[in-house]
């Protein structure tokens, strides 16, 4: 059984943040990471990014659906075309073993919802922009979840919320893209607002042998991360990862 779990999410081949993060990871002696999903879709180092992965054998991985993307044959997005010219066999081999979901004892672990990985648990999106779902909605939308722990990414905006049938959702935000824009299903914006690198830790306390959460901001040089995103083409990801809030032209 453990008595401490990191969450991390949304790495989008930002393997500068994701070093921080394991490294803090470590010398917390955490021996279980659940990664969210979304590791290898960016424009910064996709190859150094699957090889901490790769050789980190405490990690369990989540399929998002940027990772489904990378899995198929064709796709028009600049990122897709960036990414897929670079992966071997057996990096897409081990994102094919990816789960829907994960869970252990009373916690879910899923990329989007526990449903599907394309859409957002916690945020409903229209023709207005961004809104978070009300508590009644999300209770009524997990009805069907026996677990009472629900950790999330795909928004990257760290948010957590407790129902009123005592079910608590985390978003985990994310270690390596703090912000985006989108154009579907209407146009919007995810903003964390903060460079920092984001991940959570699941623990018992001692006492009361209850979960308990923590939210972690990590520094790391994201001016780096930043300019090899310029570097190759990407200004959204660029200012995105040095400002956390989306690049707008």
């Amino acid at each position: 059984m453990h008595e401490s779990i990191a969450i991390i999410s949304d790495i989008h081949s930002n393997s500068f943040a994701l070093e921080a993060v394991l490294k803090d990871i470590s010398v917390r002696d955490i021996q279980l990471i659940v990664n969210l999903g979304d590791s290898l879709f960016g424009p910064i180092d996709p190859l150094g990014t699957a090889k901490q992965l790769l050789d980190n054998k405490n990690i369990i991985n989540i399929m998002g659906n940027c990772d489904e993307i990378l899995l198929k044959e064709e796709s028009n997005l600049a990122t897709y075309k960036f990414v897929k010219p670079l992966l071997n066999n057996e990096i897409k081999n081990w994102i094919s073993s990816f789960k829907k979901t994960w869970v252990i004892e009373d916690l879910l672990f899923c990329h989007g919802t526990p449903f599907l990985n394309d859409q957002y648990l916690l945020e409903e999106v229209d023709e207005d922009g961004v809104r978070y779902k009300s508590l009644d909605h999300l209770s009524m939308e997990l009805e069907r979840v026996p677990q009472n722990y629900i950790f999330c990414g795909h928004s990257h905006v760290f948010r957590t919320a407790y129902l009123s049938n005592g079910k608590l959702i985390i978003n985990a935000g994310s270690v390596g893209l703090p912000a985006y824009d989108d154009e579907l299903p209407y146009p919007h914006v995810m903003e964390s607002n903060s460079p920092y690198a984001e991940y959570v830790i699941a623990y018992k306390t001692a006492a009361t042998k209850k979960w308990s959460f923590e939210h972690v901001m990590i520094h790391y040089d994201w001016d780096k991360a930043s300019s090899i995103a310029e570097d190759n083409g990407r200004k959204d990801y660029a200012f995105a990862i040095k400002s956390g809030r989306a690049f707008r032209m």
